[in-house]
């Protein structure tokens, strides 16, 4: 039988490989005292972060795990362990599991990333050394070589929300897009696939920019795509476009680099453009759900940023002067597509 067609549902797939995380942030957080600290008092984070010797911000991604796994839950800002976790994850318990997940977790990788991160609120061996996706960007400059991998690793895991993000209506309302931070340029192609009269534009640092050539002739989509080689953070972005799509763009990077991404793109837009954000959305109080939660403890051992909720994004792009900020869920998988308006 011949290989299928893709959808716009891989989350089963995610659910596979997300599964990764859930051993391994069980047993850094007993082995830092979360369990044990949480079973005794109600705390914020700043608090317990204080009283376990932790980074505040990296806690915070760990505790969203945590609850979307029903370990810990949040009311009223103050964390408290569930009566799961202080049955079987409380130290001094006679139920308690620690000694067995600690010896039969194998993904010692992860979990050693996972607990430095904690630790420090860095990314390991954040000297700017780690192989992580977002250093090239970072540096603004890879070779031809790192650049096919990144497309090809980007490609693999985007093909069911590109086909989600592509069946938006809304785009059928542009008349030029411009897919900021384009990777192997599968949104893009997918969004002009979906909407014939659009032209697309697939922006990113020029090695890349070669990358998404290639997949756009593969797709035969030359006639309505082409691509700009620019770095975003240095150079000019081109003009002419009604809108802006970034996808897993935001995500890499901290709040104040964001704010500067979403206030490039309010200054290149035409009043009335609109900015797109395709992302796995954090909850508003930051309790979960789980394939969010999950995520953003990749980018927490691998970039400079997390998951966003749309509260967080709604501050950010209203920063840069954004109006009418909004989120619909396209069936892409779990992803959502936040979207505002340039007045």
């Amino acid at each position: 039988m011949s290989a299928l067609r893709p959808t716009n549902d891989d989350s089963a797939i995610w659910d596979i490989w997300q599964a990764q995380f859930r051993l391994p942030v069980i047993n850094v957080n007993a082995e830092v005292g979360t369990f044990k600290a949480l079973s005794e008092a109600a705390l914020t984070t700043d608090q317990l972060a204080a009283q376990l010797g932790v980074n505040a911000r990296a806690l915070s991604m760990n505790l969203a795990a945590l609850c979307s796994m029903g370990l810990v839950e949040k009311r009223l800002g103050l964390w408290r362990a569930t009566h799961l976790a202080r049955t079987w994850l409380h130290p001094d318990g006679e139920g308690y599991w620690g000694y067995f997940t600690s010896q039969i977790d194998f993904n010692t990788t992860l979990r050693g990333r996972l607990l430095e991160s904690l630790r420090t609120g860095k990314r390991p061996g954040d000297a700017g050394e780690t192989a992580s996706r977002p250093v090239e960007w970072e540096r603004g400059s890879m070779s031809q070589e790192a650049a096919a991998g990144i497309a090809n690793f980007m490609n693999a895991h985007s093909q069911a929300p590109a086909l989600g993000a592509a069946a938006q209506s809304v785009f059928g309302e542009l008349t030029s897009l411009m897919d900021v931070g384009c990777g192997s340029g599968v949104y893009g192609i997918e969004i002009a696939r979906a909407h014939p009269k659009l032209n697309v534009v697939l922006m990113d640092l020029k090695e890349m920019a070669t990358e998404a050539q290639k997949f756009i002739d593969r797709a035969g989509m030359g006639k309505q795509v082409s691509t700009a080689g620019v770095n975003m953070f240095k150079e000019a972005w081109p003009r002419g476009h009604d809108g802006h799509f970034f996808s897993n763009v935001f995500h890499d990077w901290s709040d104040a680099t964001c704010r500067l991404l979403a206030k490039s793109s309010f200054d290149a837009l035409p009043s009335g453009g609109r900015i797109f954000l395709n992302e796995i959305l954090m909850d508003d109080d930051y309790t979960g759900p789980f394939p969010a939660a999950a995520f953003s403890l990749l980018m927490l051992v691998g970039t400079l940023g997390k998951q966003y909720s749309l509260a967080e994004f709604r501050d950010i792009l209203g920063s840069a002067g954004f109006v009418d900020v909004e989120a619909v869920r396209t069936g892409g998988g779990y992803y959502s597509l936040v979207s505002a308006r340039k007045p």
